[in-house]
């Protein structure tokens, strides 16, 4: 699930626990930014949202859809890392 022309993950952490340990390929738009890059996510055509529990990627979600982008909750950035490798 590493960004692609079809999927892109993006994780919504700060960057400082993006560099801690992350999904290989992904991006990171930490939630506070996402309404100020809203361009960048609308020329994705789907986008898988990840973090550390699955709160913020959920609330990242929420918002995301109701701007008319194409997203799931992928939840935590390990669950996704997982389903990538399996």
């Amino acid at each position: 699930m590493e960004q692609t022309k079809e999927v892109s993950v993006v994780d919504v952490r700060t960057p400082g626990e993006f560099m801690g340990g992350h999904v290989v390929g992904s991006i990171n738009i930490p939630l506070q930014e996402l309404p100020h890059r809203l361009d960048e996510f609308k020329k994705m055509k789907k986008v898988v949202l990840c973090c550390a529990s699955g709160a913020r990627s959920m609330q990242a979600t929420a918002y995301l859809r109701n701007q008319g982008v194409d997203c799931v909750n992928g939840g935590s950035w390990l669950q996704v890392n997982n389903a990538q490798n399996n």
